[in-house]
């Protein structure tokens, strides 16, 4: 008996042991996609360039790890250095400053390399068709393991249920065979060990969610909405490069971007009626018509082609805001964008490779407040920051190699909130 007793202890302890093991790892492996998102997503991507290099393979590329750590906390440290690697790099992207991640531990930039090693292997692996169809191999290529950590949880506790059963049933058939008086197994309907395990396990599952729930109540990363008129970034700031301030001019002048009235659309389209560039396509991958979408600007203009355009006739396109704040939060997008210096991607992504606008960042606080920590301040020739004058000397004497947005009271409350 005891050593059915001694056999079951061990079962137990092994499932427990490897529930633990799958937790930790899935954590691990969202603690990197996590710091990823939001310390890299802004300027890099695993396997394609954007302002930075992409990362596969960045450890192998790099002689020395150590310097890799370094470069990442502090890359205008390393080229200082004159560390051959770094120097070259940073010259290749035409001495494009990095930002600084002090605050990144070793531990943090494992999980981060981890989490790119990862991604660039479910990259790199043969696309097979899923048996189960197209949204199941979809789920299989993202690499979220989720659903199989679940499952084999559910597996594990079931295995520990059924354990526990057998050993109440060993107890008894053991007490009967010595003859001695053993109660009756308790239903487990009825057993208040199992209906408080039961009652803990609801209550940790629905905390869980109800508190991921209000975390992201009112965030809308990835919102990707239809507009009353199909309206592509790609081809007017990509493909015909027209500057974002020449539709959003308030982004440089107020606290608002301001979405540009049908007159400014109409100063190019009065002379533009027909669409003759690559096929275009909705989100959802249909065929998109574009001399109909600029037929459709015309009947908000009230434009008929080959007459003289009577501009009081426009009426205003109903689109469909994308960005939101909360009330209580303040953002100017002129102080980013003139003091800044804050590109238009960092914010938005790759707007200029997007026909349908989605929300890129996730622009939360914890978002803003991890920009802010990092991003360096331009102090170089820009009077905004000519009050901070012990900055100033700071950086003259070698005291200091950058200032943060951080050290000129970037996380303070009254910053963003009114």
């Amino acid at each position: 008996m005891t050593h059915i007793r001694s056999m079951i202890t061990k079962l137990t302890l092994i499932a427990a042991f490897g529930f633990t093991v799958l937790f930790s790892n899935s954590s691990f492996s969202q603690d990197g996609k996590a710091l990823f998102s939001q310390n890299c997503a802004s300027c890099h991507a695993v396997n394609k360039q954007l302002t930075g290099p992409a990362l596969a393979g960045v450890e192998d590329r790099w002689p020395d790890k150590a310097m890799l750590y370094s470069w990442i906390k502090n890359n205008q440290q390393v080229i200082k250095s004159g560390y051959p690697y770094a120097v070259n790099l940073y010259n290749s992207f035409n001495k494009t400053a990095m930002n600084l991640f002090p605050a990144l531990t070793d531990k943090d930039i494992d999980a981060i390399l981890g989490y790119i090693k990862t991604e660039a292997a479910n990259a790199n692996a043969p696309k097979t068709p899923a048996p189960g169809g197209a949204a199941q191999g979809a789920a299989a290529e993202s690499g979220d393991n989720t659903l199989l950590f679940g499952i084999l949880t559910l597996i594990l506790a079931i295995v520990a249920f059924v354990l526990l059963q057998v050993n109440a049933n060993l107890k008894k058939l053991a007490a009967d065979k010595e003859g001695v008086p053993a109660l009756e197994p308790v239903p487990v309907w009825r057993n208040k060990v199992y209906i408080m395990f039961g009652t803990l396990v609801l209550f940790l599952i629905g905390g869980y969610y109800t508190t991921m729930g209000l975390i992201g109540l009112g965030r809308q990363q990835n919102y990707e909405p239809a507009q009353p008129i199909f309206y592509s970034h790609k081809v007017h700031a990509g493909i015909n490069q027209i500057n974002c301030l020449y539709c959003h001019g308030g982004a440089q002048d107020s606290k608002h971007a301001n979405i540009p009235s049908v007159n400014v659309c109409m100063n190019c389209h009065m002379a533009i009626n027909e669409y003759a560039g690559e096929q275009l396509y909705t989100a959802e991958g249909k065929e998109v018509n574009g001399t109909e979408e600029i037929k459709k600007l015309y009947s908000y203009a009230g434009y008929e082609p080959g007459k003289p355009w009577d501009a009081s006739k426009a009426k205003p396109i109903a689109w469909t805001k994308i960005h939101n704040l909360p009330d209580h939060v303040y953002f100017n997008h002129s102080q980013h964008v003139m003091v800044g210096k804050v590109q238009c991607q960092t914010c938005h992504g790759e707007i200029t490779k997007m026909d349908e606008v989605k929300q890129f960042a996730e622009l939360s606080m914890g978002w803003c407040i991890n920009c802010h920590r990092t991003t360096k301040v331009q102090f170089a020739d820009n009077g905004f920051y000519s009050i901070y004058e012990k900055y100033h000397e700071d950086l003259k004497n070698g005291v200091r190699d950058s200032i943060t947005v951080e050290n000129i009271g970037g996380t303070e409350c009254q910053k963003c909130h009114y």
